[in-house]
């Protein structure tokens, strides 16, 4: 995502950490996975919408831990510290705005798909901030090495030197 983020335009190459678009596109994925369980779960076989809720964001929000700890953030850190913090986090996230914003927005006639996707813009940000400075924080510093070690240009990984990598390592 290194060599994606330095290429963006307007100026946003500053701004935009790679790890973010990590996230984005890890957890766009993510999404559609969870809003084709809601649709299943909900749409067709007729579950309660807090049930098929549920099952469509815990199924979504594992798959996306675990391809952000391994892709994205690349976090070595013991998973037994991690998950209950992740938990935690996916729990509030859970209660605020996926159970929260959802049944609220649908009860004022939103269309439950459209409410989700409501949702989903709100705790997308939340996500990502609890998940970089909370869950993988022993990656902390780990977009600004990226930039550090390609020295503010992104290079491909075969042409970094065995010293390059030794030194975050």
């Amino acid at each position: 995502m290194t060599a994606v983020a330095h290429r963006l335009p307007f100026g946003l190459s500053r701004v935009v950490a790679p790890s973010l678009l990590g996230y984005l596109l890890i957890n766009l994925c993510t999404f559609f996975l969870d809003l084709a369980i809601l649709a299943v779960a909900h749409g067709v076989l007729r579950w309660p919408l807090p049930v098929a809720v549920t099952l469509s964001y815990g199924t979504a929000s594992l798959t996306s831990y675990a391809l952000n700890r391994v892709l994205n953030f690349r976090s070595h850190a013991a998973v037994g510290a991690q998950l209950p913090l992740f938990v935690a986090v996916s729990a509030s996230n859970y209660l605020i705005f996926v159970l929260g914003l959802t049944d609220l927005l649908a009860a004022v006639g939103v269309y439950f798909e459209l409410a989700r996707v409501i949702a989903a813009l709100c705790e997308a940000a939340y996500l990502y901030c609890m998940m970089r400075w909370v869950v993988f924080r022993d990656t902390r510093g780990q977009d600004a090495d990226a930039e550090d070690q390609d020295g503010g240009t992104a290079r491909p990984a075969a042409e970094r030197t065995a010293a390059d990598t030794s030194r975050h390592n």
